[in-house]
């Protein structure tokens, strides 16, 4: 394995997703590639209504590279293979970005049952579905009963 591509979202999930690749990587001799990817979430806040659509995109997006650039200081620089932030269907950026870079894996993480992923399908779901290679989602911990 030479390259694995890490998708991450802004959910506290994403830094035990980051955790298992960078393990996974340093076991397999790996570069990891991390990557998030931002849509229009379908409830906006009020006052970004008041904004140009670009306006409202760039500000997501310059949110999404603030967080890739924060993940990627915490990854050991010999396994860093990149750090990006676009906007797009997370689903199908993850799986594009996949085949453009190579990767060998995709390291997602699994993600809830809410209202809108039981109607759509979770971003995991869809991923694994799609892609062309392998996906490893990680699961966080459940908390240890008191």
């Amino acid at each position: 394995m030479k390259r694995i591509l890490v998708a991450l979202d802004s959910s506290p999930r994403a830094k035990d997703v980051l955790a298992a690749a960078i393990d996974l990587a340093r076991r397999t001799q790996a570069k990891v590639r991390l990557l998030r990817c931002v849509g229009l979430p379908p409830e906006l806040p009020s006052n970004l209504w008041a904004l140009p659509p670009a306006q409202v995109t760039e500000t997501f997006l310059a949110d999404a590279k603030r967080d890739i650039e924060d993940a990627a200081a915490t990854v050991p620089p010999e396994l860093l293979d990149g750090a990006y932030a676009q906007v797009g269907v997370a689903w199908d950026a993850i799986c594009s970005v996949a085949r453009e870079h190579d990767a060998d894996l995709i390291v997602i993480g699994s993600h809830g049952y809410g209202l809108l992923d039981r109607l759509l399908g979770t971003t995991a779901a869809k991923v694994v579905n799609h892609a062309d290679r392998s996906v490893l989602v990680v699961r966080s911990p459940e908390p240890k009963p008191a």
